[in-house]
């Protein structure tokens, strides 16, 4: 009951959860018996494209196998998430993008004596991160960190699931193809990549992940490094050792987990040029929302439908916010919202339903 009501949160009003819900009791007693009995098997999954920030496959599973995804990681996900690194953000309770990027400048500032100093950072993220994983090193991660013989197999079960094998298609084939081939989930073999859209995907992807941020702390030792999904910087005052520290990366990812660096999204420059984390800029004693955030914010603004501007306006308006220093950009928004015939409140935290 737990695990459904926990997947229902933000999808209650989706068909299959609808579906679900109509006969609620008795289908979560055929869950329930199916995964004591051992027979439970992961049913249809949706496929369709995003397309903000950029085009992205996305695979949905069935609401059921929603509600057991909840079901595995309310059972093991807090105590392994208690074995991962303070720096190890996403998906994990309290440690979004605002906890990152704070977290980040107070490095930031730590390292530059509070700017008064001058140091380096190096930001990389892994190639085509979801779709490259490894199923078969993350399965032996698995088997590692799950004692009980019951969690483990569910896990490895959900884990093994290819979503390819029978899924419905909910978008046009033009967006398909706007899908780069080497992001995509059907263009991989039967052991590389996670669906992007589920829990679990996202719970696995820390414990892979993992492997690296130990490495990096432990063997490394730097002290100024901080992880958001696959994109990780470390900072120091010599890129000499930025650099050295690398090239030890680039050899754990290949030799261990079966991934690498993207190469065009590898950054080294001095840290008080501003740095990009989790879509802020991290500048001397302020944080900024990135550029093209807010100018998606005020083309979005103007061009939303008027049923969905204020939920729109609002999200932004919220996301704005968690930058020190972002009066200005909402200042903007509140101005394309008046010309949209929105009021917004005197703080510029939210719009209204009614007309200015």
């Amino acid at each position: 009951m737990q695990a459904y009501f926990d997947c229902r949160r933000s999808k209650r009003s989706s068909r299959s959860a609808l579906g679900f819900e109509l006969n609620l009791e008795r289908n979560l007693m055929d869950l329930h018996s199916e995964l004591n009995a051992g027979t439970y098997s992961p049913g249809r999954s949706i496929c369709f494209v995003v397309t903000h920030p950029k085009h992205r496959e996305v695979w949905a599973a069935d609401f059921r196998d929603r509600i057991v995804h909840h079901l595995l990681y309310n059972h093991i996900g807090p105590r392994i998430e208690r074995s991962f690194i303070a720096d190890s953000c996403a998906c994990i309770t309290g440690r979004g993008t605002l906890y990152a990027a704070k977290r980040l400048e107070a490095k930031a500032r730590s390292i530059t004596q509070n700017w008064t100093r001058p140091a380096h950072y190096l930001k990389c993220d892994l190639a085509n991160f979801f779709v490259a994983i490894d199923k078969r090193v993350l399965a032996g991660l698995l088997v590692q960190r799950i004692a009980e013989p019951q969690w483990r197999a569910l896990a490895l079960l959900i884990l093994w699931h290819d979503p390819r094998t029978d899924y419905q298609q909910r978008s046009a084939p033009r967006l398909l193809n706007r899908v780069p081939q080497h992001k995509r989930l059907t263009a991989q073999p039967a052991h590389l990549g996670l669906p992007i859209g589920n829990l679990s995907s996202q719970f696995f992807a820390n414990v892979y992940l993992d492997v690296l941020d130990q490495f990096v702390k432990h063997r490394l030792q730097a002290r100024h490094y901080i992880r958001y999904v696959d994109d990780f910087v470390l900072l120091h005052h010599d890129p000499k050792q930025l650099n050295a520290w690398r090239e030890q990366i680039e050899t754990l990812l290949a030799e261990r987990l079966h991934a690498r660096l993207n190469p065009s999204k590898t950054i080294l420059q001095p840290v008080a040029r501003g740095i990009d984390f989790v879509g802020q800029v991290i500048l001397p004693h302020r944080r900024v929302t990135r550029r093209r955030t807010v100018d998606n914010a005020l083309r979005r603004i103007a061009t939303a439908a008027p049923a969905d501007l204020r939920d729109t306006a609002n999200s932004y308006l919220g996301l704005l916010r968690q930058a020190s220093h972002s009066h200005t950009d909402r200042a903007r928004l509140g101005k394309a919202l008046l010309l949209r015939g929105k009021a917004v409140d005197a703080g510029l935290t939210k719009t209204f339903k009614g007309a200015a």
